[in-house]
């Protein structure tokens, strides 16, 4: 699928860097999603952008997918983490600089939790975790998501609850009471996990991780970074849902996140 586009970077496009590194699994799904709402996905290895072959001068997103990068050795998305603050935090400091919306789903979002670009935008400082799940084994199904109030410029429409699938072990989103009331205080929460009345819960298994505030998405301060640990690159194909037949979706719940991402490049580039 990379072979369609490789080489096909024009500034003309909505161009997204689906980075991978050993270990990322979900980047095909990531590549169809972006795909699929206009975008220009191009997979681009770490190790392309530690030899310069590769640049994200060259794109406007820059997607971290999930999967188990370096085998989760040591802790979840950290070994990742350590070699984008060790290796690209220059390249990646000019990418927000020049405007770049960066996104991570599920290890990517243990990734940007890890070197400290969420949820206060400050590379090398971490501020958060994300722990293993309370329930003590790895979560694989469906949860409902609502979104919040907050300050993410890309996500522009009005949304209410959604399905999304969850597929990890170390989701729990966990700092300090400090911590978690300053990501309260400047909107920085953007999706949280609900029950069937649609309320922000804590209890198992509407909340599948343990999540402080049930909280199961947030961007920085400046409202372009994104992480989540359920997956929206999973429902964007009506099919894609195990009851599509019987709930008859009319438009899977994945699909706003990847529209207005692409919506927003284009309309800000």
């Amino acid at each position: 699928m990379d072979e369609t586009y490789e080489g096909d970077i024009s500034m003309k496009k909505v161009n997204v860097c689906i980075l991978q590194s050993d270990g990322t699994n979900c980047d095909n799904e990531l590549f169809y999603a972006f795909k699929k709402f206009g975008g220009n996905p191009q997979f681009v290895h770490v190790n392309q952008l530690r030899s310069k072959t590769k640049s994200l001068k060259d794109f406007h997103i820059l997607a971290l997918p999930g999967g188990f990068s370096y085998g989760d050795d040591v802790a979840s998305g950290k070994i990742w983490a350590i070699e984008l603050i060790s290796f690209l935090r220059n390249e990646i400091e000019k990418f927000k600089q020049r405007g770049g919306i960066i996104v991570g789903i599920c290890n990517g979002f243990q990734v940007l939790i890890r070197t400290g670009l969420l949820p206060f935008g400050e590379m090398g400082k971490m501020s958060a975790t994300l722990a293993p799940n309370s329930s003590g084994h790895f979560e694989c199904r469906w949860i409902k998501l609502k979104a919040e109030k907050n300050k993410c410029i890309f996500l522009k429409g009005k949304y209410d609850i959604g399905y999304f699938a969850v597929n990890h072990g170390e989701g729990k989103f966990f700092s300090t009471p400090q911590v978690i009331k300053k990501v309260e205080d400047e909107d920085l929460v953007v999706f949280r996990y609900v029950d069937e009345n649609g309320n922000s819960t804590q209890q198992y298994p509407q909340n599948p991780n343990g999540s402080l505030n049930a909280i199961a998405g947030v961007t920085d301060p400046s409202g372009r970074i994104l992480g989540l640990m359920p997956h929206p690159e999973k429902f964007i194909d009506s099919t894609q849902y195990p009851n599509w037949r019987r709930e008859k979706i009319s438009k899977p719940h994945g699909v706003f996140i990847f529209e207005d991402m692409i919506n927003y490049v284009k309309e800000n580039k």
